[in-house]
């Protein structure tokens, strides 16, 4: 399974990555941050929101993600960040909907406990979790980019706890029949899931049958 990882931003760069899983372990692909220029940002008031559908229907087409995975709106915020936030999400949204890609939206918390194995972790632990998890020779940056890859082990954790235990899927009445067989197709028997003892004294990944 491939998954797109998306972390939107109000202000700041939109984090990505892509992570493929083959029930065993988990690889990046590819990860990276957009950063929108203030020139851009200046020429028009959708710039910033075109750059971003731009960039996830690039990383479709170029990588071609079973599922895209997208961090949800914090309801903490402020109105006015909540609402463009909102709008990165919405053309984050379309751009998986042109593409015939489903949509999965994960709580920040929902994440950090995921990867971290608690809901108040900071950047640079996620940071240091996903290093770990992915195996990545070096720590990922920006914190963005960290970020998006983490959204991505949420949904293949959660999504391979899903078929390990025969829950529904969640979006499963949205999903396209041509989608649904293709994730049916693929088996998953192990579980992506925090370890114990590692180097460092960091989580790795362990498969259980």
């Amino acid at each position: 399974m491939r998954v797109l990882g998306v972390d939107p931003a109000a202000a700041g760069p939109t984090g990505y990555g892509i992570v493929e899983s083959d029930g065993r372990r988990c690889r990046t692909l590819h990860y990276g941050a957009l950063k929108v220029t203030l020139k851009r940002q200046k020429e028009c008031a959708g710039a910033a929101l075109q750059d971003v559908h731009a960039r996830v229907c690039g990383l479709i087409e170029e990588y071609s993600p079973d599922a895209l995975a997208v961090e949800s709106v914090f309801t903490a915020l402020n109105m006015r960040t909540a609402l463009r936030l909102a709008e990165v999400r919405g053309v984050i949204l379309l751009a998986a909907a042109q593409h015939g890609v489903m949509v999965y939206s994960y709580a920040p918390r929902q994440v950090k406990a995921s990867v971290a194995g608690h809901g108040h972790a900071d950047k640079r632990q996620i940071q240091l979790m996903v290093r770990a998890l992915l195996s990545m020779n070096e720590t990922p940056e920006p914190s963005d980019a960290a970020d998006a890859l983490a959204v991505a082990l949420c949904h293949l954790q959660t999504e391979q706890a899903r078929r390990r235990f025969g829950l529904p899927d969640q979006d499963s009445s949205a999903k396209p029949r041509a989608l649904r067989a293709a994730v049916g197709s693929t088996g998953l028997p192990n579980e992506i899931r925090p370890g114990s003892a590692t180097r460092g004294g960091l989580p790795r990944i362990l498969s259980t049958r």
